[in-house]
């Protein structure tokens, strides 16, 4: 056949005798081909894919001649040939009875299609047997076990594990169990002499048929060898020759796989093809001869899809080259004896599973060809004789399938499903359940290590899936929580560590889940695959569809009651329902999920400790440590075999050095399995640590916040002791454990008042807490991080403790190890360590502050004062570069702003003292630290630039910057130092100050300091009038000047009016500044001599007075809502009300009041009696309104003389008003009057 492989109706090119380069999986194929066999007018849709051969390309068959005489052997019969393999004695290539675990030597090897893709493995002759059940009465037994959506099926042979368990006394329950059941009849039947002459004649035949002896003529071959090697399939023998590979083609063909795993996997035992395949699993499991079979037997392994369902076959026909396609089967017949319905099934189920398109029959009489038949393998079901229905066959597969899903439902159990010889009725039973029904103790089940295994795989095999899809984790759960509760801890230690380890993993601990993942995580959270109501479902659904009911046979799982039934379409479909299982727990509670995670950690490192050298092995014990507890004795000689396969597989969780040879502490070697896996468990541990204490810090629970940092941190120390270097993430992650441990020491400190109920959470301990120090206490002494994690009672200490973690992490991120890691959290460190230098600077200046006010008798500064000045101080200058290092201007200048603060109470410590302790003149060191002060403040309106990048800091430090200029001004003014400068040249400073502070008076923005901005104004305002007022009496000589200080003090004090008036809370400060302001006009009149002028001024003078009418009703307001509440609240609630002497928003103060009536009473009889007196001397002419005017003065005038001047406040601010009020109309004073 010349015809190029695309042209070819079928065939399945192939790979010479190797493995796809990036090992077996399901979705990678060298080549697939689709095949639809017809039956009549329906179709059966047949998909066969070669996942792997070992067999070598496929040659021509040769055609034997007639009358060959197949008793004599040809000349290289039973040599080994690398066409037929090592020995070529088995009946058409398949022996009758396939391996007890052969379907898990498939699913190792190609672990990626077990649990979600394939719905069987299993050998090709097991799915012919099944298929075949309504056809045969001879007996089925099968072992079934179910990983995920997948079914393994193995033959059973339960005579045959009697035979071998006679000894060790296992399985007497099963047998006892058997005969009662079984049908006595059915008894292993010998092998005739028939049967070993035909197997005999069949060996003869393919050793002629690969031209073998010269006597036999091939068929001509026209395939050239380019043709050759893209052959469909391959041929070989049907005996297990997988592993005859060269040691060459292993290395190359696994070299790429071993690096691969070493990138991707995590997991203790990885992913076993990264071992090359003599290691493969094999010494895992020291279960008798050839580990019982579980190594991968076929000579080749193919994804078969029959209809709707998925399988992965091993088969050992052989299959030739030659004839009309380029791929045949050879069969061997005796012409005496016609094809009958089970053969014709066998024949066509082989070639679909292969993808064969063409059956080579060869017919002979007492061993003489006679004759070759060609059939095509769409024409076998239509044989005479063997005539079936392929729509039938169909049917069977899909009953079969139904049933078996339906009812082979837990994880981790072994299955059997038999059928007697002769009878119709399929059973089903659950051997686990059985065995542990049985009263005996030592009742081992030989699939037990085998399925573990296998679970633990396919977990492993999704968690690497996992990582980008979090649906497989409540699967990879249910996994392995099977797993280890199939093994026994003394036995296989390593495989339940590492099971623990990947079942903490699944835990999220950095984020919580999303909440639109809740559906995809619902896939296998329980440990079976249903619950208890769906299994009493499932009962329902079998009894429907043909199983016995439990007063049948109550020991059955479930029954076929007629093999016919599985002929009916559809009949066991109701039941093929892969129900979703129980839900992954997804917790939203950071807490919970780190429990989950420890309680693993703990039972991996139980695991570990128990395998860990005898106690007369250890060190020598270290006086100053803590001795660990005894553990029971545990020989290393007599580990199960499997620990050294599994070693094999583990990942380094860190680079070793070389020269780390010793054993730890504990006795553990480095680099064994034990070694890798604790670095694990403790690096596990100490994140489940770090997110419990990260959670209790954002709950306030800063006692239990330091209790999970501190074992973290110890979890990290032990991991230290182990690890012989740190991987950069590590490091990392230390560092973001040192920075949390800061933070809570800061909190701590910053909540002093709750300390009793920290060390009460502090000091509790779980005891799975408890277990997992002892466990760390084993490696190591875990003293490393008590400093930083001890609960101190003095704050001062908790700050210096949080300052140095924020350092230590600082020190990490800078190394070479993590220089090029994780900027952004080098950033988020340099702002704590900013933060906490702000914090321990702002608490040394509290110390000083309180130093101060506790002076009883004023002295001089101190060095204590000084000692904390320093430290302040340099706190604030570190904290400066750290913000300044990452640019963060707004925290900068809170720093800047804090310092300027520092210097006004350097400046309030340096006030000069007279002998008699009263406050002497403003000094030049208190001029210095408050003009430094004013410097930090200014540097920070620099480093903020403008209010809208941080308008809460800008205004904070605005007010700092103006109360820093008013302070100063003030002092300037109330205490000046006239001994050292002349009074012009305080004027012109207490005005620059004064002004200044009125620049950053901020009156139009509307915030909470507002009104204190217009109080202070107001203030300023008034001073500055005072001041001009107080220039202005005592100044001689300069006119000019004296005008100018005149109209500078009506300016302010007109701009002070307004202010205060606009308050309407300050009216003892808008009477006193009224008052001054009436003195002033006084004085005014007093230098002048002509009468007009003097009664302009008294007119004028009169007119300011009766605006103190708005300051005496706000004091009338005030002293009725004081009265009214004196007399409804109780004296206790009353003594609450403000301190009277604390600034304008506060209560009045009844002394000012008293102090200011006193000035104002005589001033205004004064005025009032010179008015008087002026206008009634005038020699003018007086009109209507002058004589009115004149009238209404005398009247306030008498009234006021005859005023009890012992009558309660009230009634004297009453008058007061009242008297105002009458000379308002007159003098045509307005409410809403503003003097500009």
């Amino acid at each position: 056949m010349s015809a190029s492989a695309e042209d070819r109706e079928t065939g399945i090119p192939l790979d010479n005798n190797a493995k796809e380069e990036s090992g077996p999986t399901c979705t990678e194929e060298n080549s697939k081909h689709d095949s639809a066999v017809c039956s009549g007018t329906s179709e059966i849709k047949s998909r066969a894919v070669v996942k792997y051969s070992a067999a070598p390309p496929p040659t021509s068959y040769a055609l034997l001649q007639e009358k060959t005489d197949l008793k004599l052997p040809p000349a290289n019969w039973l040599r080994e040939n690398p066409q037929l393999g090592s020995a070529g004695t088995t009946v058409l290539g398949s022996s009758s009875k396939s391996k007890p675990f052969s379907s898990f030597g498939m699913a190792y090897e190609f672990i990626d299609c077990v649990g979600d893709d394939v719905d069987v493995v299993s050998d090709s002759e097991n799915i012919k047997k099944l298929l075949k059940i309504p056809y045969s009465k001879s007996h089925v037994s099968m072992a079934v076990h179910r990983v995920g959506r997948t079914l393994l099926l193995d033959e059973l042979d339960i005579q045959e594990l009697f035979m071998q368990s006679s000894q060790t006394g296992d399985w007497t329950w099963l047998k006892e169990f058997y005969q009662r059941l079984i049908d006595q009849k059915w008894q292993r039947k010998k092998k005739s002499k028939e049967h070993w002459y035909q197997k005999a004649i069949l060996s003869k035949f393919l050793y002629y048929s690969i031209n073998g002896d010269g006597a036999a003529e091939p068929v001509p071959d026209n395939l050239n060898e380019g043709e050759e090697e893209n052959e469909a399939e391959e041929f070989s023998s049907s005996w297990p020759t997988t592993f005859t590979s060269t040691a060459s083609d292993t290395e190359e063909s696994d070299a790429p796989k071993q690096e691969s795993v070493s990138m991707d996997s995590k997991f203790a035992l990885g992913q076993v093809t990264s071992v090359p395949k003599e290691q493969n699993l094999t010494m895992l499991f020291n279960e008798g001869e050839n580990s019982q079979g579980l190594r991968n037997d076929f000579v080749r392994n193919i994804m078969w899809t029959f209809e709707d369902i998925h399988m992965l076959v091993g088969s050992n026909m052989p299959i030739f080259g030659g004839g009309r396609y380029p791929a045949v089967s050879l069969r061997l017949r005796d012409n005496n004896k016609p094809i009958n319905i089970l053969t014709g099934i066998d024949y066509w189920l082989d070639n679909l599973m292969c993808n064969v398109p063409e059956l080579v029959m060869c017919f002979h009489v007492n061993g003489i060809v006679q004759k070759y038949e060609m059939i095509k393998t769409e024409d076998i079901p239509h044989l005479e004789n063997s005539n079936f229905s392929t729509r039938v066959v169909k049917d069977i597969a899909q009953n079969i399938l139904s049933f078996l899903k339906s009812n082979c439902t837990k994880e981790g159990h072994t299955y059997w499903l038999f059928k007697a010889s002769g009878s119709d009725i399929v059973k089903l039973y659950d051997l686990t359940t059985l065995c542990e029904e049985a009263e005996e103790e030592k009742c081992q089940n030989p699939f037990t290590l085998p399925v573990a295994v296998l679970l633990y795989r396919v977990a492993s095999n999704l968690m690497l899936k996992a990582r980008q899809n979090r649906k497989h984790y409540g699967t990879i759960r249910t996994l392995l929580l099977n797993c280890v509760k199939l093994l026994d801890e003394e036995r296989h230690p390593q495989i339940i560590a590492s099971a623990h380890y990947m079942l903490s993993e699944l835990f999220q601990l950095d984020e919580p889940p999303e909440e639109d993942e809740g559906e995809s995580l619902r896939a296998g959270g329980s440990e079976d695959s249903y619950s208890d109501e769906e299994e009493e479902e499932l009962t329902e659904d079998s009894d429907e569809n043909g199983s016995y009911s439990p007063q049948d046979d109550s020991k059955a799982v479930a029954v076929i009651r007629s093999v016919g039934e599985l002929s009916v379409p559809e009949k066991y479909k109701s039941t093929y329902q892969i129900r979703p299982s129980g839900a992954f727990p997804v917790s939203h509670d950071k807490e919970e999920r780190c429990r989950h995670v420890l309680s693993y950690v703990l039972k991996g490192l139980k695991a570990v400790d128990g395998t860990i050298k005898k106690e007369s092995d250890l060190p020598a014990a270290d006086p100053n440590t803590p001795i660990p507890l005894k553990y029971e004795d545990r020989n290393a000689v007599g580990a199960c075999a499997a620990e050294q396969g599994i070693s094999l597989l583990l990942e380094r969780a860190t680079p070793l050095q070389s020269d780390q040879k010793h054993p730890t502490r504990s006795g553990m070697i480095p680099g064994s399995w034990q070694h890798r896996m604790k670095l694990q468990l403790f690096l596990k541990a100490s994140k489940a640590y770090y997110v419990l204490s990260d959670a209790a810090t954002n709950l306030v629970k800063y006692g239990r916040a330091l209790r999970y940092i501190k074992l973290s941190l110890q979890c990290y120390d032990a991991y230290c002791s182990v690890s012989g270097t740190l991987h950069p993430q590590v490091l990392q992650f230390h560092s973001q454990s040192l920075s949390l441990c800061g933070d809570i020491q800061l909190m701590l400190a910053q909540n002093a008042n709750n300390r009793a109920a920290y060390l009460e959470e502090y000091s509790y301990q779980t005891k799975e807490d408890q277990e997992i120090l002892h466990s760390l206490q084993r490696e190591s002494s875990c003293q490393a991080f008590n400093m930083a994690t001890d609960l101190a009672t003095d704050p001062e200490y908790q700050l210096f403790v949080s300052s140095k973690c924020y350092e230590a992490a600082y020190e990490l991120f800078v190394s070479e190890a993590l220089k090029d890691h994780a900027s952004d959290q080098l950033a988020q460190v340099l702002k704590r360590l900013g933060n906490i230098r702000n914090e321990m600077g702002v608490f040394y200046m509290n110390q000083a502050a309180a130093m101060q006010t506790e002076k009883e008798v004023k002295k001089a500064v101190s060095v204590v004062e000084q000692e904390l000045w320093k430290k302040s101080f340099a706190f604030f200058e570190k904290g400066m570069k750290d913000f300044a290092a990452i640019g963060d201007s707004t925290n900068t200048a809170l720093l800047l702003c804090n310092t300027g603060r520092l210097m006004r109470i350097c400046a309030q410590a340096h006030c000069a003292m007279s002998a008699d302790q009263s406050r002497g003149e403003f000094s030049p060191e208190e001029a210095l630290y408050y003009n430094k002060a004013i410097d930090y403040y200014l540097r920070a309106m620099k480093s903020l630039a403008s209010r809208e990048n941080h308008p809460a800091v800008w205004d904070s430090v605005n007010w700092e910057l103006s109360t820093t200029y008013f302070t100063l001004a003030t002092l300037l003014q109330d205490y000046a130092p006239l001994s050292r400068k002349a009074q012009e040249q305080i004027e012109r400073e207490v005005t620059e100050a004064m002004m200044k502070s009125l620049k950053y008076c901020d009156l139009q923005t509307e915030s909470a300091r507002q009104p204190l901005y217009q109080y202070r104004a107001a203030t300023i305002h008034h001073r500055l009038a005072s001041m001009y007022h107080s220039c202005f009496r005592n100044q001689v000589g300069d006119e000019h000047l004296r005008k100018q200080h005149r109209s500078l003090a009506e300016l302010h004090y007109s701009k002070a009016v307004c202010l205060f008036l606009s308050l309407k809370d300050a009216p003892c400060e808008l009477l006193r500044t009224l008052l001054e302001r009436v003195a002033f006009a006084e004085f005014t009149m007093a230098g002048q001599s002509s009468s007009v002028a003097k009664l302009k001024s008294l007119t004028g003078a009169v007119e300011i007075m009766t605006e103190t009418r708005f300051a005496f009703q706000l004091i009338h307001k005030e002293l009725l809502e004081e009265q009214i509440e004196l007399s409804e609240q109780d004296p206790a609630e009353s003594a609450e009300s403000p301190d009277v002497t604390a600034g304008p928003t506060s209560g009045l103060n009844l002394q000012e009041v008293m102090k200011l009536i006193g000035v104002f009473e005589p001033s205004f009889s004064f005025l009032l009696l010179q008015l008087i007196k002026l206008m009634t001397t005038m020699k003018r002419k007086p009109g209507n309104k002058d004589e009115e005017l004149l009238k209404t003065l005398k009247n306030v005038y008498s009234k006021l003389l005859r005023a009890d001047k012992n009558a309660p406040l009230l009634h004297r601010v009453e008058l007061h008003i009242e008297l105002l009020q009458l000379l308002t109309p007159q003098t045509g004073s307005d409410d809403t009057r503003s003097h500009s």
